[in-house]
């Protein structure tokens, strides 16, 4: 069974940047829900609300019952925007859902057993995540909180593009509809190369370090010579 998510807003009639700022002085984000056959309306969400779940992947990826007013719609967020370098959300968009039309969502992906592949386990090889997420269509009902990208058996060189990932039923890449050239890299692995000049730091570290070691043996010659006697 599907998890719900519900988020309580407020309706508010007051609009414009002075308001705006009331009303995020009052701990309040403004917000705005659109979509579907209702015309856009102004709603208010507890800041404290919006902090808490934007902590959570699926506030950003899932569809959410936003009860406003103790009227419950089916909205994705589409849009926010955040202060600066305060963990303060400014703004909201959220668009109305209706369930019996193909809608098209950024959906996370989760990479696993990367550390276990035989490319995981080696030395001077980086794997590298270029997407962390993809854009899906599907019915609202069948659409995933994220899809699974298992590299257990991910080798040096190998690429997994965006075809190789495995959708659950009903789901699709609209990516791939625009042809071969949109078949990206979802994750490529690489065999990282050292320069000459990091080659001769390499050597010239070890051979300090050999240096070092032989000093410090018993019984190690010194260059030093004793200071002569005093008659």
């Amino acid at each position: 069974m599907t998890q719900t998510h519900e988020i309580k807003a407020q309706s508010r009639k007051d609009e414009g940047k002075g308001a705006s700022r009331r009303l995020r002085r009052a701990s309040f984000v403004p917000a705005v829900v659109y979509g579907g056959s209702q015309p856009p309306e102004s709603i208010q969400i507890e800041h404290n609300t919006i902090l808490l779940a934007a902590k959570n992947e699926w506030f950003f990826s899932s569809i959410l019952d936003l009860n406003v007013d103790g009227k419950v719609q089916k909205v994705l967020v589409r849009d926010w925007q955040k202060h600066p370098f305060k963990q303060l959300m400014m703004h909201m968009d959220f668009q109305r859902i209706d369930e019996n039309a193909r809608l098209r969502a950024n959906v996370p992906l989760h990479f696993l057993n990367k550390e276990l592949s035989p490319a995981g386990k080696m030395s001077g090889v980086v794997i590298s995540h270029n997407l962390t997420e993809v854009e899906v269509s599907c019915l609202p009902k069948d659409l995933p909180a994220f899809i699974e990208l298992d590299l257990g058996a991910l080798q040096a060189g190998d690429i997994i593009h965006l075809s190789q990932l495995k959708l659950p039923a009903n789901v699709e890449l609209p990516a791939l509809q625009l042809g071969e050239a949109h078949d990206v890299a979802v994750v490529t692995v690489n065999a990282v190369k050292e320069s000459a000049a990091d080659v001769a730091e390499d050597a010239a570290e070890a051979e300090a370090e050999a240096t070092k070691a032989a000093a410090a043996k018993p019984g190690a010659k010194s260059d030093a010579k004793p200071a002569a006697d005093k008659k």
